[in-house]
């Protein structure tokens, strides 16, 4: 016997409750609850026959399983090296952002056989997507289907390597009574093809819409339960798009993947530093470049800042791709320790290109530009700046320094503003004039005069 009743899921945290709230006392998210019908079977209790089995770890023989490659490097990169037998990987974004032209291009170019299950498109769109991205590859096979069973049969006769369902928003499991896209089946089906990834040895991608908050539609275990969580991130209005991991079982969530869209799919961007530094003013004030460490890759990108009279009582803050607490800090930095009287100011800082920057080398960077733009002075064109700024206002050291030098040097700066401690660490002698700054003071005159 087997009775259903209501539960009330929060679609951000997956937070259950029996009645409806406006607010979820997890997350403190608004109007997130959604209405889901729980099936109970009431079953008496299972006797246990049979032994468990324990393996004990060094016994374990390391086995060697080679990554599939998608020949996508930036995709391979973010991936930590290509799609790893018997994972599930994620894939969210926005709404025409590109994830399905990505699965795609991947698709054409993966060598090994491809089942590409669609719920969203018919036969015919998925034909003349492909003729538009000028995909040709006789490894894939496609599949119109929504019901989970449907696929799993397919999954089980067909014996692909690779499995590409998108979306898992329209995919559905025949015995739940709730709607496709529900938090119920979202993660149920999810949980039966991260099942049958492990036993057929397969690497299966999903792809997931995003809520309004911009994270994935569902709730959190369902990051849980996959291998790795990739998000696909971009502006409408840039052709620039920015594959970055969030969680990867099998290699680093720092590493970035960078793309343009054109008419004819995604290309890859080989040197980034380069298109985000392309449309750079050369003669204005509050424009600094920094480097910024993304995995192992080293972004050179601009720093800009606007410092204007504030009419209101309250000055605005306004920060892009940068950390507005931080701001913050470093504004009150730079008004205790250089003397910046920058509390009647307006402050808008922006990182040029989409880039949201979390790590602290570029403070320096930061500081430099609102001190340029508040006493429209031109900051040097031909110097990168680098470095963590301290409550003190001491300039703190920085990790991969090496590479961030060299990534400089590769693109013509004169000169390289560094933390004093970096510059007694640095193995290789380069061409580029390196200066070492102990403080925030002495790093604002070096850039100004």
């Amino acid at each position: 016997m087997s009775k259903t009743r209501i539960k009330y899921i929060c679609s951000n945290c997956g937070h259950e409750s029996l009645r409806w709230l406006g607010r979820c006392p997890s997350c403190e998210s608004w109007d997130s609850f959604t209405e889901e019908l729980i099936e109970e079977r009431k079953s008496g209790k299972k006797k246990f026959s049979g032994e468990t089995h324990i393996t004990p770890l060094n016994s374990i023989v390391e086995e060697h399983e080679e990554r599939i490659k998608t020949n996508i490097n930036e995709f391979d990169r973010v991936l930590g090296g290509g799609l790893m037998p018997g994972s599930v990987v994620l894939i969210g974004g926005d709404p025409g952002i590109g994830k399905s032209t990505l699965v795609m291009q991947a698709a054409s170019k993966i060598s090994e056989n491809v089942l590409y299950v669609t719920g969203e498109e018919s036969v015919n769109q998925i034909n003349l997507r492909a003729k538009r991205l000028k995909v040709r590859s006789e490894t894939i096979s496609v599949m119109t289907e929504t019901d989970l069973d449907m696929i799993l049969n397919a999954i089980e006769k067909h014996a692909p390597n690779v499995v590409i369902v998108d979306s898992i928003q329209t995919t559905y499991k025949s015995n739940f009574e709730n709607a496709p896209g529900t938090i119920t089946q979202i993660r149920e089906c999810t949980s039966e093809l991260m099942q049958l990834a492990k036993k057929k040895h397969c690497a299966i991608i999903i792809v997931g819409h995003v809520t309004k908050e911009g994270i994935i539609a569902g709730p959190k275990v369902l990051e849980h339960i996959v291998d790795t969580v990739l998000q696909f991130e971009g502006e409408r209005s840039h052709s620039y798009r920015i594959l970055r991991a969030q969680k990867n079982r099998f290699g680093s969530t720092n590493e970035l993947g960078i793309f343009e869209m054109l008419e004819d799919g995604l290309h890859e961007v080989k040197n980034p530093s380069e298109i985000f530094l392309s449309e750079r003013e050369k003669e204005i004030s509050g424009s600094v470049v920094t480097s910024s460490m993304e995995g192992t890759r080293p972004i050179l990108l601009e720093v800009q800042a606007l410092v204007t009279p504030s009419a209101y009582g309250n000055p605005q803050r306004v920060a892009t791709g940068f950390d507005y607490r931080r701001l913050s800090i470093l504004l009150a930095v730079l008004e205790k320790r250089a003397n910046l009287r920058l509390s009647a100011q307006n402050v808008f800082l922006n990182m040029a290109g989409g880039l949201r920057i979390e790590e602290p080398a570029v403070d320096l960077a930061v500081c430099c530009a609102i001190a340029s733009n508040f006493g429209d002075k031109l900051a040097r064109n031909d110097t990168v700046v680098i470095g963590e700024v301290g409550l003190g206002g001491e300039v703190r050291s920085v990790g991969n320094i090496d590479k961030r030098i060299q990534e400089a040097e590769k693109l013509g700066f004169k000169k390289v503003i560094i933390p004093s401690n970096n510059f007694k660490s640095i193995k290789n002698t380069t061409a580029i004039k390196i200066i070492p700054v102990e403080n925030l003071l002495t790093a604002i005159k070096e850039i100004l005069d």
